[in-house]
């Protein structure tokens, strides 16, 4: 079948991504077949904007914007969805790169017309080199990776994650775009789970709609120092059970942690098992393996259970609705 025009948004926030925003965009670019156009959203950093803008003055196919609503990944999404051309519009992120064929199995996947989203294989490119030896496959999640536990191949699945995902753009016609005030804000406390939440009103949105991760679909996605230690792994636990809480609260428990409890009852019982055996045979780190999950966990449903008593107090808001498209920005204002 004849291949889809397809939109890449990068939402951006910090010159200290200077170099890895531009290899995220350089791996963009290089796709066979490439995007009808590469769309860098700034969120409220004006220096940045400007920056991006001339540097890309004369590059082919790479817009520049300001993020157009309040501060925040869900907001510089959903920009980059109004500001879009293609029929289909893929995320990656900031400090990311795309692996070759990237696109081109996402396109694939939407052979079906009942496919709205496609998701594909994160993996980790740790700052150190190497897996700290205490870190556990199963919270690769903590990084913004794919985890142990996710199905191989070309699977039907729940949701997607936000920074390795494509969407049609009739996904976002029939269910509105990411909520606000779930996903994170620059580098403060790092929520998420906008995409499961998405994901979730999609289909209730459009019986029949069809979400697949492809496993074939990968980028490498940069793990700094400072999220390669526990003190990191901690937060980033704390901050999900938080976001699945206002998950819970928009989808309702069931839906919202449907795909947890299987997580919780069969993957993570299996990697502490794992770990343990592990450490009697002397393998390095499987006690502190064993001993993450565990801390995970507790961690985790700590949050959960500080969400849901923000959110029954009405302390916790959030809104999503319908994108318009933006209106045509003044001369110079992008780069195209």
């Amino acid at each position: 079948m004849s291949r889809r025009s397809c939109s890449v948004v990068i939402c951006v926030y910090t010159e200290e991504r200077w170099a890895d925003i531009l290899a995220a965009v350089d791996s963009v670019r290089a796709q066979d077949p490439a995007p009808l156009e590469t769309v860098l959203v700034v969120d409220h950093n004006e220096a940045l904007r400007a920056r991006l803008t001339a540097a890309f003055a004369a590059a082919g196919g790479v817009r520049v914007l300001a993020n157009a609503g309040p501060r925040g990944l869900s907001a510089g999404r959903n920009t980059g969805v109004a500001a879009a051309r293609g029929e289909v519009i893929a995320f990656l992120d900031d400090d990311a790169v795309a692996q070759p064929g990237w696109l081109r199995h996402f396109d694939e996947a939407f052979d079906d017309p009942r496919v709205l989203a496609v998701g594909g294989r994160t993996l980790p490119a740790w700052a150190s080199g190497r897996r700290p030896a205490w870190f556990p496959e199963e919270f690769d999640w903590v990084v913004g990776c794919t985890y142990r536990g996710l199905p191989a191949g070309r699977v039907r699945v729940r949701n997607v994650l936000g920074g390795n995902a494509s969407f049609r753009r009739s996904a976002f016609d029939a269910a509105g775009g990411f909520a606000t005030g779930i996903g994170r804000d620059g580098d403060r406390r790092p929520l998420g789970c906008e995409e499961t939440e998405l994901c979730i009103r999609l289909a209730r949105a459009v019986p029949g709609a069809v979400v697949l991760i492809d496993d074939r679909a990968v980028i490498h996605h940069k793990v700094p120092p400072a999220r390669e230690r526990f003190g990191y792994f901690r937060t980033r636990a704390y901050a999900e059970g938080l976001s699945k809480a206002l998950v819970a609260r928009s989808v309702g428990a069931g839906k919202g942690l449907e795909s947890e409890r299987r997580y919780a009852t069969r993957v993570l019982p299996a990697g502490i098992v794992r770990g343990l055996r592990d450490a009697t045979l002397l393998r390095p780190g499987g006690a502190a393996r064993a001993a993450a999950i565990v801390v995970g966990v507790l961690t985790t449903a700590g949050g959960y259970a500080v969400g849901r008593a923000r959110t029954r107090g009405g302390a916790v808001a959030f809104s999503s609705g319908p994108i318009a498209p933006l209106a045509p920005a003044p001369d110079g204002a992008e780069a195209a």
